[in-house]
């Protein structure tokens, strides 16, 4: 790894290069999201003050060691890569000479190391199971929650990471602030009493996804017992997928799982309002005639 340092010449560069890669492998190896900043190509007057291989590692509490070669370059390149961060995405973001915006003649590829996305699925239910498959398939590190110990078993649930008996509440009272626009939490218990904590809990959080299982009747008790608790109806509109899933048709837990889990992509990526309609913006019948 090569870090250009133009005030202090090649020895340092090899210096700073030791540095970077130590800091590269102990976030690496200490499974924490980091972030290396790479300029890939440079033009013109930014020849002045940055170099081809540059490169800057970001940590998520906006620690920084290397350089762009510019201290505002070096700034916005560090908003970025937060921001992909975030979204745990790999991007090409152009800049000028010193971070301008809607110019091109630096180009920095941010290349995001995150650990997995979680998954959180409340209720130990039949469709449980098959939404912990799906889930691992699609890479997400899954945790089923439910206070109920005779349901929730590592042998029903052999697939998930962690299989935690306690209520929802109190679990995401804990790794509420772990949770991040990259994950997701499913409530599928169909039952009040589990159902507005869970959802409640994950509106204080900064998850990317919150999805809740039920007939529309269900759904509409649950929004007056939700408001009834304190929930803001604007918040619960925007972020509260439910019915949850993606309207495909799905009928069987595993079809459904499909349906979640293709909601949480499209959430991710922008799309849930786009070609395939999510089953909150239908009308009907969830499952037709």
């Amino acid at each position: 790894m090569f870090l250009w340092n133009r005030s202090t010449g090649d020895q340092r560069g090899q210096l700073v290069s030791g540095e970077l890669y130590r800091e590269l492998r102990s976030a690496l190896l200490g499974d924490e999201p980091v972030v290396l900043a790479t300029v890939t190509s440079v033009e013109g007057e930014a020849q002045r003050h940055t170099a081809l291989a540059a490169k800057l590692v970001v940590r998520p509490d906006r620690r920084c060691l290397g350089t762009l070669g510019d201290p505002e370059l070096d700034r916005i390149a560090t908003r970025d890569a937060l921001a992909a961060l975030d979204r745990g995405v790999m991007v090409t973001r152009h800049y000028g000479p010193h971070g301008e915006a809607r110019r091109a003649e630096v180009s920095v590829f941010l290349e995001v190391f995150a650990p997995p996305a979680r998954l959180v699925v409340f209720g130990a239910v039949d469709f449980t199971r098959a939404l912990v498959e799906v889930g691992k398939v699609l890479g997400f590190e899954v945790t089923v929650c439910d206070p109920r110990p005779v349901f929730a078993t590592r042998a029903r649930f052999p697939l998930a990471d962690e299989v935690a008996v306690e209520w929802p509440d109190r679990y995401l009272d804990r790794l509420g602030p772990q949770l991040g626009p990259r994950d997701a939490v499913c409530v599928l218990t169909h039952d009040t009493k589990f159902d507005v904590p869970a959802i409640l809990g994950a509106l204080r959080t900064r998850v990317g996804y919150l999805g809740a299982m039920g007939s529309r009747r269900t759904h509409e008790r649950r929004w007056l017992r939700l408001v009834e608790a304190g929930a803001d109806e604007a918040e619960l509109k925007e972020r509260l997928m439910s019915p949850i899933g993606l309207d495909i048709g799905a009928r069987t837990p595993e079809e459904t799982a499909v349906a979640i889990c293709a909601e949480i992509i499209a959430v991710r990526t922008g799309r849930a309002e786009g070609l395939v309609t999510p089953l909150r913006s239908a009308a009907g019948a969830i499952h037709g005639s």
